[in-house]
């Protein structure tokens, strides 16, 4: 029978009259009237068909015995066995001298009747004693379990008061201790003595508080403020959740920019989200630390979003956008309805030319909001235009905008005006930025407006100490060390909501990439009629095959000869128009060259027919050895200096003008090249000099 049917008749049965559930057990009232009316029933019968009465009192004795074998069992009351076989002993007598006097006289029906109340007392009685008992045993063992949770925070409370009064020199009373579900660590909230003690001066002692803890490595002690100016909360952590790597979530269900988007978990192993709706967001992280597995778990979050849409440049070919694009529209992804699979970001830009293009679009669409959604503002009575899936949130993310904004190329600082106007604009029209950079340094937080609206910061350090002033990253907080984060991934973030802490982000995987653009293709929302008619045609043809073309020439065949149609080959290998940051640094070449008699660029030397190698240092070279025309320079430099040597500061006052390289990003060059011999340390202290390994002693 359907559902339906039953939920049919059900309602008729309803509509009739009361219902009688069969199923249900017996209680007081219903046991004892069933009880009387079998016995009834049976000294009737038994009276007219002349059945022996020995049979009811046989029947009443075994139904005792099952009942009392079978609340041992279940372990019942002593109280309850006697009632429950009393009841059947009782019921059996009556029936035998029924059916011996006659079941039809006043005093066998009296006497009945008064069975039955009996019954159904004592019933009602036993029922509210084994309720008593199940309750009191209950209670009994929560009051053992609660004993014992007691006696352990009771001993971590005392063990802290100490430890505090030690270390701080501040008597705390502690009012709570907080064990975590992850088993991780654990939570005090304390009471700060009166006098102006403050949760500060607690927090400038994290690294020894743990020490005395001899909590393992990467675990800390961190003070954080408590529900008022008189209270502090301490997180102690007592396993390092950090060191081990953590797939992103295979959950990829719904998100949405108002309940937050997750970007990792800390240090007790809860995921910590980011709110930006209102706020931009600073990702920073030298190389080798995770930044870009970062930015994919950003993609990732704002790809599970229903009211995201993602706008990402990327002046390095594209690359951070490139795997959430590339499977979609090459046609390798499939959904099983048919239909084809939407990109896994809106908007992919990896040239300047194309960066301009969205930023332009994305200032007017932020105008064009105020203007076009004024009547709704005025219904929903705010300033902040209501963002959903009909009128989605653009999230710009920009890899390494930072040093995008600190660049001195003029043509790289009108993108940056660019980027600026947005943040300055559009916050309240539902656009945001997510910038990242190399390292929290100076010229990364000099801009006034990334330090007032990035209040969503993230540092991945990696152990990276170069380029990591993190005081400058979370001003105010106190107790972070780069030390405590050295895994990769690991770091430190921070928001409005959540102070600076130990975090760690998700390590995404490629099929993971894949399996997020798939299984989110319909969740992409569509931009709003009023925004896409502002940002024109140039975003309504974003995909067009002309636009795409330089995804399409960068990705190579499995046999690395020449790419199939269709097929993507690395642009990186083929000439490449010269970049203003390339000329600049060729120029600074040709003039070391002139002066120190270098040679000329050995790919001309081979292509002019086989002369001789003039003598003297290939500086030239160099372009294929470094990552950047900055630090082609700095070795460059490195190598003019002869045997005397040169040091990091002398280094980074000649590329300032020219590159803006700071000192702590060529002591970072200078010890990548001791590592790998191409310099050489030499002398201690205020005296050491650094020699390109041509000029050391003895080469």
């Amino acid at each position: 029978m359907s559902s339906t049917a039953t939920a049919n008749k059900k309602k008729q049965r309803q509509g009739s009259g009361p219902v009688l559930d069969w199923s249900a057990g017996h209680g007081p009232v219903t046991g004892a009237l069933s009880a009387t009316t079998g016995a009834f029933a049976v000294a009737t019968t038994g009276a007219a068909t002349a059945m022996p009465p020995g049979w009811a009192l046989a029947v009443g004795a075994a139904g005792a015995l099952g009942h009392t074998i079978a609340g041992i069992r279940v372990r019942n009351a002593g109280r309850t066995l006697a009632t429950r076989a009393a009841s059947w002993l009782v019921g059996a007598g009556w029936t035998t001298w029924a059916m011996t006097h006659g079941p039809l006289t006043w005093a066998a029906l009296g006497s009945l009747a008064t069975i039955g109340v009996g019954i159904g007392a004592a019933a009602r009685s036993t029922a509210l004693y084994e309720e008593a008992r199940e309750d009191e045993a209950i209670a009994v063992e929560q009051r053992q379990i609660a004993a014992g949770l007691s006696a352990e925070r009771r001993a971590i409370a005392a063990e802290w008061v100490d430890r505090i009064q030690r270390v701080c020199s501040i008597t705390v009373r502690v009012v709570g201790v907080e064990m975590w579900e992850t088993g991780a660590g654990f939570s005090i909230d304390a009471e700060l003595p009166p006098g102006g003690a403050t949760w500060n001066k607690i927090a400038g002692e994290s690294p020894r508080l743990s020490a005395d803890a001899r909590l393992p490595h990467g675990c800390t002690a961190t003070a954080s403020p408590g529900i008022h100016q008189g209270r502090v909360i301490i997180d102690v952590t007592t396993v390092n959740v950090l060191e081990e790597e953590r797939t992103y979530p295979a959950d990829y269900g719904p998100l949405s920019i108002h309940t937050g988007i997750p970007w990792g978990y800390r240090t007790n192993a809860e995921e910590i989200r980011a709110y930006l709706r209102e706020q931009c967001a600073l990702i920073v992280g030298p190389t080798g630390s995770g930044k870009t597995n970062m930015v994919h778990d950003v993609l990732a979050g704002f790809a599970r979003a229903e009211d995201v849409l993602t706008w990402v440049i990327d002046l390095n070919a594209g690359s951070a956008g490139l795997p959430w694009v590339i499977p979609a529209l090459s046609g390798e992804l499939t959904r099983e309805d048919g239909k084809p699979v939407r990109p896994g970001v809106d908007w992919l830009a990896g040239s300047y030319d194309e960066a301009m293009t969205m930023l332009d679009a994305a200032v007017r669409v932020a105008k064009q909001r105020k203007m076009g959604y004024q009547d709704l503002l005025s219904q929903r009575n705010t300033d902040l235009l209501p963002v959903s899936a009909k009128i989605p949130q653009i999230m710009l993310v920009i890899d390494e905008g930072a040093e995008i904004l600190a660049s001195p190329d003029r043509q790289i600082r009108k993108l940056a005006e660019k980027i600026l106007e947005v943040i300055r604009i559009a916050r309240a029209m539902g656009l945001r930025t997510v910038i990242t950079a190399l390292g929290a340094t100076g010229s990364v937080l000099s801009n006034l407006m990334i330090r007032r609206e990035a209040k969503v910061r993230v540092a991945l350090t990696g152990g990276e100490t170069e380029g990591m002033d993190l005081s400058k990253m979370f001003p105010g907080a106190r107790g972070l060390r780069v030390d405590q984060a050295p895994h990769k991934g690991a770091g430190f973030m921070g928001t409005p909501e959540s102070p600076a802490a130990l975090f760690k982000a998700w390590r995404i995987l490629p099929n993971q990439i894949r399996e997020i653009t798939a299984a989110t293709s319909d969740r992409h929302p569509l931009l709003d009629d009023i925004s896409a008619k502002a940002a024109g045609p140039a975003y309504a043809r974003r995909w067009d095959a002309e636009r795409t073309a330089w995804m399409r020439d960068q990705t190579v065949t499995d046999d690395g000869d020449t790419p199939s149609p269709g097929t993507l080959r690395l642009s990186a290998l083929s000439e490449q128009p010269e970049s203003p940051e390339d000329a600049l640094a060729r120029r600074f070449r040709e003039e070391i060259d002139a002066q120190f008699a270098t040679v000329a660029d050995p790919h001309a030397i081979e292509s002019g027919g086989g002369a001789d190698r003039p003598a003297g240092l290939n500086l030239s070279a160099l372009r294929e050895e470094q990552d950047s025309p900055a630090q082609q320079a700095a070795l460059a430099a490195l190598l003019a200096a002869g045997p005397g040597g040169t040091g990091a500061s002398a280094i980074a006052r000649a590329l300032a003008d020219a590159f803006g390289t700071t000192r702590q990003t060529v002591v970072g060059w200078l010890k990548a090249w001791m590592q790998d011999g191409t310099a050489v340390r030499v002398g201690e202290g205020t005296k050491a000099r650094y020699v390109h390994r041509n000029h050391a002693p003895g080469a």
